[in-house]
C-alpha cells in the first residue's frame, strides 16, 4: 500500500510541476505549486518524516505560498502582458538548461553513486542524532551551526526579492 501511495503522490508532484511551467496564468501556477507541495509532504509522511512534512505545509504550502499571492497582486499579473524575450531565445535557453541538468544527473546516475552516502554519513550516526537530540534538534544543529551562513544568506536573498517586488510595485502604480 505504502508503494501504491509513492507512486500516486510522485504522479500528482510531477503533474502539478508540469501544470506550474504550462500555465499561462501566474494564480493558476500558484495552485499547481501548492499541490506539488502537498504531494511531497505526503511523500516525507511516507518516509515517516512527519517533522518535515508540517514544516512543508506551514511554511512553503502556507506561507510562501501566501507572499508569492501577495507579489501577484502586487505586480498585478493577472493581466495580459507584453514579452520581455523576443523570438525563440528564452525556449533555447530553457532546453539548453534542461539538457545540461539531465546530462548531469544522468552521469550521477551512471556512476552508480548519488553522493548522497558521503554527506549524510552512515545510518548509525544518524539514528544516534536523533536519539540525543529529537528530529528538530538533529535537524537544527547542524542547521544553525555548519549551515548558518547560507541559512542566513537565503533569509537576505528573500528580503531582497520582497524589497524589490514593493519597489517594482511602487513604480507600476
Amino acid at each position: 500500500m505504502t508503494e501504491i501511495l509513492f507512486f500516486v503522490f510522485a504522479a500528482v508532484a510531477i503533474g502539478g510541476a508540469f501544470g506550474v511551467v504550462v500555465s499561462r496564468s501566474p494564480v493558476a501556477s500558484l495552485l499547481f505549486m501548492v499541490t506539488t507541495l502537498a504531494s511531497t509532504a505526503g511523500i516525507f509522511v511516507l518516509l515517516e518524516a512527519h517533522f518535515l512534512a508540517a514544516v512543508q505545509i506551514m511554511v512553503y504550502a502556507g506561507a510562501i505560498m501566501v507572499l508569492f499571492l501577495f507579489v501577484i497582486m502586487l505586480l498585478n499579473l493577472g493581466h495580459e502582458y507584453q514579452r520581455d524575450i523576443r523570438g525563440n531565445v528564452a525556449l533555447i535557453v530553457g532546453f539548453a538548461v534542461t539538457g545540461s541538468m539531465g546530462g548531469l544527473l544522468a552521469r550521477q546516475l551512471g556512476s552508480g553513486t548519488s553522493g548522497l552516502e558521503t554527506n549524510l554519513g552512515p545510518g548509525d550516526a544518524i539514528d544516534a542524532a536523533l536519539r540525543e537530540h529529537g528530529a528538530v534538534g538533529a535537524i537544527a544543529q547542524p542547521l544553525f551551526t555548519e549551515y548558518v551562513v547560507p541559512f542566513e544568506l537565503t533569509g537576505i536573498l528573500l528580503l531582497v526579492a520582497i524589497v524589490g517586488a514593493l519597489v517594482l510595485a511602487k513604480k507600476a502604480s
